[in-house]
């Protein structure tokens, strides 16, 4: 009897250990780059087999061939760009079919790469035809801009060894371990349900039935690379799937983590899915509503329909060969106590439908409500709790910006003391002038000094949220790209409000309180805010305070007001 296609080995990018452990001696003398967290995803899944048929970062024909048509240059379907973009700094040094050495942020040497192709691609492009609008609202574009480098590197990849992972090692498997699993099992076919959110009733009851629909096993595979900013962490997250397995029968589901670092690209990153997917051996794969949608645009409308992802999904199906299982909108029909699919209920007049969204679930786990148990399981809501206690008993940032002289640093001492008064949580205040003193002693005042400046500020910021205290910051803070960069540090632990202090130049000029605005008109300081240097006012600050006319308590109490107002301070 042959073995079916699906379980039988797939072509990996690793040389034999004795070959590695030579490779590593001689990748000593060559040029090394350190990879950033979602490169070293890439990489992983690039060595593993999962990117198959991928040698290596894309090659510039390849990767023009798949921003225009999702395909590389010899015609294969594949529609997700994977670029090792670099420092224009780092690209100077690369010659032309030099090797160079591929480390993790430890420095150790995961992959050596041979750089065959080198050139500065067209962002703005690549944004509106892979994501669909070049739009910054979109996480996976935001990231193209702000934090990839502006130089793409492409050539094969050799592989030296796996990322090392502490966290889950027994649920980590490659495309080869979970092939040599369901050949072991005797596991024909199998069904894949991808998620980056803990599951729910609803989510196991769709599952099943998919399962039992296309009669194949189940494969729970979770990405715990790097999903969209602000969900939930992926440690809290396997807890949660480890607290619903035994809720599927053993024999016929299991659960493999997948470290992919998702783009979040909607229908082609149904697609991209798809075929890792194939590649792990899996011949069903559920598509959602939405699949991998980032929510809204800066216009407030979703990037994606919510039926884009499976029609793009079916109509490369064929090619890809892996069958589409359609995700159906689960609700819970109280009359019947079950879960049933929205579309086929046919007395939805005479019925109660009962549905959590996404964002009422976070509303009654930051305000500390019930969650009934039709909607989860209570082993999820506890682990879930455990991670996301009530606001009222989180760290928070207060973030405030504004002019030199508005008013920022007296009105955040106003609040800290009144913050301490109310006692619970410590308060630490990183004012301008302080944070000067101890962190960034050693910078001036050029744009790229100001952003370390602020950027060092956020990390302290998220550090003393994410330990459940309140951090209050007070610098001016004149970029608005820096100021989202610092709002995304702390959002992973807690919230962020931003208080725009909006006293005006001419205000802030005439109270002059340090007597900088005379030097900088005087031409003594360069690139003064506000006088020599940009201010970009912020758009939708939680809060806008004026000064003018107002005295300092009432400002600082406006600020108490919105900490209430959001939970973050429980009212008296």
């Amino acid at each position: 009897m042959t073995m079916s296609a699906n379980l039988a080995p797939i072509t990996e990018l690793y040389v034999s250990y004795d070959s590695a452990q030579k490779l590593k001696v001689e990748a000593a003398d060559l040029v090394s780059h350190d990879l950033s967290p979602r490169q070293i995803c890439d990489l992983e899944l690039l060595m593993n087999g999962g990117f198959y048929p991928l040698k290596g970062f894309l090659p510039e024909a390849d990767y023009d061939g798949v921003v225009d048509n999702m395909r590389l240059a010899d015609g294969t379907l594949w529609p997700m760009p994977i670029t090792l973009d670099v420092s224009e700094a780092f690209a100077e040094k690369i010659e032309i079919d030099q090797d160079i050495a591929l480390r993790d942020q430890e420095g150790v040497i995961l992959a050596t790469m041979t750089v065959t192709d080198k050139w500065v691609p067209n962002k703005a492009l690549e944004a509106e035809k892979v994501f669909g609008a070049d739009d910054d609202a979109h996480p996976a574009v935001n990231y193209l801009h702000n934090t990839a480098g502006n130089v793409y590197l492409g050539g094969p990849i050799t592989g030296i060894q796996q990322p090392v992972h502490y966290d889950f090692r027994a649920r980590r498997d490659t495309p080869n371990e979970l092939r040599a699993f369901f050949r072991k099992m005797g596991w024909r076919k199998v069904v894949a349900f991808q998620t980056r959110n803990p599951l729910h009733r609803a989510h196991q009851e769709l599952t099943f039935r998919a399962a039992r629909e296309s009669e194949a096993n189940l494969l729970i595979h979770p990405v715990v690379g790097m999903t969209k900013p602000g969900d939930v962490d992926h440690f809290t997250r396997v807890r949660c799937y480890e607290a619903v397995l035994d809720k599927y029968p053993q024999s016929t589901t299991t659960m493999s983590l997948l470290p992919l670092a998702m783009r979040m690209a909607g229908p082609r990153e149904a697609v991209w899915h798809g075929l890792i997917r194939k590649n792990h051996g899996v011949t069903h794969f559920i598509v959602g509503r939405d699949h991998a949608g980032p929510g809204k645009n800066s216009q407030g409308e979703d990037f994606y329909g919510p039926y884009d992802a499976q029609d793009l999904f079916r109509e490369h199906e064929a090619e890809m060969g892996i069958e589409m299982v359609p995700f159906k909108h689960m609700v819970y029909v109280q009359e019947r106590a079950q879960y049933e699919p929205n579309d086929e209920i046919a007395d939805k007049d005479s019925v109660t439908i009962l549905n959590i969204s996404g964002t009422e679930l976070r509303r009654r786990l930051q305000e500390g409500l019930e969650i009934p148990e039709w909607f989860s399981f209570p082993a999820v809501v506890k682990e879930l709790r455990r991670t996301k206690p009530p606001r009222s008993n989180q760290g928070f940032t207060v973030f405030f910006t504004g002019f030199s002289g508005s008013g920022k640093s007296t009105i955040a001492n106003a609040l800290m003391v009144k913050l301490m008064e109310m006692g619970g949580r410590p308060v630490t205040l990183l004012d301008g002038d302080i944070v000067r003193k101890n962190l960034s002693s050693e910078l001036g005042f050029s744009k790229e000094h100001r952003d370390l400046n602020i950027r060092r500020i956020g990390y302290v910021a998220s550090e003393i949220t994410k330990n459940g205290g309140i951090a209050i910051c007070a610098p001016i803070a004149p970029y608005a790209n820096t100021r989202r960069a610092v709002r995304e540090d702390v959002e992973q632990f807690g919230a962020f409000v931003e208080v725009h202090v909006a006293t005006s130049i001419e205000e802030c000029e005439r109270r002059d309180r340090k007597g900088l605005y005379r030097l900088a008109r005087e031409g003594k300081i360069k690139e003064f805010t506000g006088i020599s240097d940009p201010y970009d006012v912020p758009q939708n600050p939680e809060l806008s305070v004026e000064t003018e006319n107002v005295d300092v308590d009432n400002c600082a109490h406006q600020v108490v007001l919105k900490l209430e107002s959001m939970g973050l301070i429980a009212g008296h």
